[in-house]
């Protein structure tokens, strides 16, 4: 299915090609006895994503010979999918970067640890980079500012994650207003 394509694919059908890789959730018959609705389209949409990257990342183990090769074939097909539209691929590597950032973030937590904070801005600084250059593209200045803010938030939270991890290690000493609190 394209991205512009005027009939998205429905929740039956995703509820199928789950089925059909032995991947459907658990039903739930008092919650839902007629089986799974519209309304559940982007939750099948997020086990389906899941259900391939988790068979991506069995058939291209890094520590395999061919791994370099064995991604590139995926990138291949994810390109034929796609099609050769760049705004697209820039939203569809957008969208993948803010499910990693979320997922590092650990969103139950109340504070992550400094490695996964650094972790987390890398990942942010890569959406407002890929949003900058995509704004300036349009020639949209103000666009371009802010993603431009953003991504030098992100780069200084990376650093401070960075410095914070190597405090916690005894590699760097701990500033006065570290020490202080």
């Amino acid at each position: 299915m394209s991205i512009t394509s005027e009939r998205p694919v429905s929740a039956q059908q995703i509820y199928a090609a789950l089925a059909a890789l032995s991947a459907e959730p658990a039903a739930h018959p008092e919650k839902r006895p007629e089986g799974p609705q519209e309304e559940d389209r982007l939750q099948l949409l997020g086990s389906l994503l899941a259900k391939t990257e988790l068979e991506i990342t069995a058939a291209t183990r890094l520590s395999e010979e061919d791994e370099v090769e064995d991604v590139l074939e995926t990138l291949l097909g994810w390109g034929e999918q796609l099609g050769a539209d760049p705004g697209v691929a820039i939203n569809v590597l957008t969208n993948r970067l803010q499910r990693t950032a979320l997922q590092v973030s650990e969103p139950e937590a109340e504070e992550l640890p400094p490695g996964r904070e650094a972790a987390f801005a890398a990942v942010m600084t890569a959406v407002y980079a890929l949003s900058a250059q995509f704004h300036a593209e349009r020639g949209d200045t103000e666009g371009t500012r802010h993603a431009l803010s953003g991504a030098e938030e992100a780069l200084i939270d990376i650093l401070q994650g960075m410095h914070d991890l190597r405090v916690a290690i005894g590699d760097a000493p701990a500033s006065e207003d570290e020490e202080d609190s």
